[in-house]
């Protein structure tokens, strides 16, 4: 995207970080937290806490970890290019977390499920730590560690379009066919 940090594009009148802090805040009664390494992501939403990784350079997997290390109790994730996750799905996730590490979504995409937006519960801290540690930094290296539960496409359903939920802006066309999603004057 030109170096310019995805979650701060302009998809309407608002940047993809505004719609999903507002998702997540209406979704729990604790404020969300950016997980974020650029030394102007302090401000960027005033009174959003924000902490950089734990571990730099490694990618969403440092984010994951930061994320879970970050908090005392269980998480729920969603990448900052996601414009369009609800917070009714976001809760849902955190509901599911009873009796499970992690609560994920299957997905048609090249991991088959959406490690970046989902629930972790505490073990997924040394379970990413071990991951880490061992070389493999993939978002999902460290699933197999844990007790998983996958959240069914048909499940998924039920809180929107899975292919809009789930829609990454990575590219200009992304961010286009994400602006041919909006509706109305909310926009």
């Amino acid at each position: 995207m030109g170096g310019t940090p995805k979650g701060l594009l302009a998809l309407g009148r608002r940047r993809i970080l505004d719609r999903i802090v507002e998702q997540a805040s209406a979704a729990f009664p604790t404020p969300p937290l950016l997980v974020a390494n650029h030394p102007e992501a302090p401000g960027w939403v005033p009174g959003l806490a924000t902490v950089a990784d734990v571990l730099p350079g490694y990618g969403a997997l440092g984010g994951l970890y930061t994320a879970v290390m970050a908090t005392p109790a269980p998480v729920v994730v969603v990448a900052w290019d996601m414009p369009f996750v609800t917070g009714e799905f976001l809760r849902y996730l955190g509901d599911q977390l009873t009796g499970w590490d992690a609560v994920v979504p299957a997905s048609p995409g090249p991991r088959g499920t959406e490690p970046l937006c989902a629930g972790y519960g505490p073990a997924a801290g040394p379970a990413i730590r071990a991951a880490i540690d061992r070389g493999d930094f993939r978002a999902v290296s460290f699933h197999d560690s844990l007790r998983v539960k996958v959240v069914g496409p048909e499940t998924t359903a039920r809180f929107g379009d899975p292919a809009k939920l789930f829609c990454n802006v990575n590219t200009p066309a992304d961010l286009r066919a994400a602006e041919s999603w909006l509706e109305g004057p909310a926009r």
